[in-house]
């Protein structure tokens, strides 16, 4: 028997305890996981969508990460502070933080983008965190919203090295190396889930066109990404030296 009713997205209370924040105006947040194709189905509701609080969050995002950065690495030169804020405010990285929240569970999406997956997609992934972000700043100002930002970026800044710009960012890495070649970027999907809540163990798998070609664990999922792209790249780079 087919489903008749879509399944309904988890109450928002439970995304506000995922980011440690109960809002004043839930509005906001509500509206920072509406995406265009629910608000346009439900234009007769005056239904507003998260599109301008996306251009809202990136610049909030941006101004957090920035001054973190001087913080965090005083002595560092411009360049090297603007590769770490490149990363840490790039789409595989700002997805990877909402796959960490399950933002992905709480989006409003008409039927179509249901079908097609849109609650797995990238980009939306990555716009919604940033419309997130810019609710957060709406509601609670920007000191309340960098300290929560610097929670769910903390891991990622832990992996930052100064001498070597290049060993927090093996996606990046990554992606570079097979595009300077002309092939096809890689996928990532969760393969197991291990451990206590409090102490959690995350399996990747990177599968390039038809291969499953790396595997990464780590204790969130950004940090499993980045081991499976790093050793993704480790596999790419033998084979290139062998065939040359």
């Amino acid at each position: 028997m087919s489903k008749s009713k879509d399944q309904s997205p988890p109450k928002l209370e439970d995304l506000e305890a995922r980011l440690g924040h109960a809002f004043q105006r839930i509005e906001l947040l509500e509206r920072a996981v509406t995406h265009r194709s629910y608000a346009h189905e439900h234009g007769h509701e005056r239904c507003m969508h998260n599109e301008s609080l996306e251009f809202l969050g990136d610049a909030v995002l941006g101004l957090i990460v920035s001054q973190w950065l001087i913080e965090r690495f005083p002595d560092s030169p411009e360049g090297v502070l603007a590769r770490f804020k490149g990363y840490l405010v790039s789409s595989h990285h700002l997805a990877d933080c909402a796959r960490e929240l399950d933002l992905g569970s709480y989006l409003r999406l008409n039927r179509g983008e249901e079908k097609t997956g849109g609650r797995r997609k990238r980009a939306l992934l990555e716009n919604t965190f940033e419309a997130v972000v810019a609710a957060l700043y709406l509601d609670v100002g920007l000191e309340k919203t960098a300290d929560i930002v610097r929670c769910l970026f903390e891991p990622s800044v832990e992996l930052l090295n100064p001498t070597d710009a290049s060993v927090a960012d093996s996606k990046t890495a990554l992606q570079d190396w097979l595009r300077g070649r002309k092939m096809p970027l890689p996928e990532y999907f969760t393969t197991a889930s291990d451990g206590p809540a409090h102490n959690p163990e995350f399996s990747v798998g990177l599968r390039l066109g038809d291969e499953i070609l790396a595997q990464g664990r780590g204790p969130t999922l950004k940090a499993a990404h980045q081991a499976a792209a790093s050793a993704a790249l480790r596999v790419l780079k033998e084979r290139h030296t062998r065939r040359n």
